[in-house]
């Protein structure tokens, strides 16, 4: 089984647009992948920077049926979406995405996007965590894909 993710917010070489991260717009990017298996009941997404400690959430999404091949750019902070999409609480404890931040002149950051191929869509409490979603998901992922990008700061940016 295997699925293949993309997006536009990586370029060739590799690092993250500065539009989707703090520094610009702070808007989740496009996401698109795909078809799935037969027997997927639908989706869920994180993004994460593996550089900080143990992960650090920038984006939980879940709830995303086998309808859909792709999440739009620029999903506002809401918990639940009119499609029936969900998102949950990010690394900064606030709801939906949050772009990558990686404190100015430290080293590149990388940032991954994994979508996760659910045989059942799992019930959740409302606004979960990352850590929350992963163990709820854990039987019931069939396959994964990512997306990487990298990402670094060179000044503060201007307040």
């Amino acid at each position: 089984m295997s699925i293949e993710l993309f997006t536009d917010a990586v370029d060739e070489k590799g690092f993250f647009d500065p539009r989707y991260t703090c520094d610009f717009d702070n808007s989740s990017p496009e996401l698109r992948w795909t078809d799935p298996p037969e027997e997927t009941a639908g989706f869920a997404v994180i993004a994460e920077d593996p550089d900080v400690g143990s992960g650090f959430a920038h984006w939980v999404v879940y709830n995303i049926p086998n309808s859909i091949r792709h999440l739009p750019a620029g999903i506002p902070a809401q918990e639940v979406l009119p499609n029936g999409i969900r998102q949950g609480v990010n690394g900064y404890g606030k709801l939906g995405y949050a772009g990558p931040c990686p404190p100015p002149r430290s080293a590149t950051h990388r940032y991954i996007f994994r979508i996760y191929v659910l045989r059942e869509l799992p019930e959740l409490a409302s606004r979960p965590t990352r850590e929350q979603l992963l163990a709820a998901l854990q039987p019931h992922v069939m396959a994964t894909a990512e997306v990487m990008g990298r990402y670094h700061r060179f000044a503060q940016k201007a307040g």
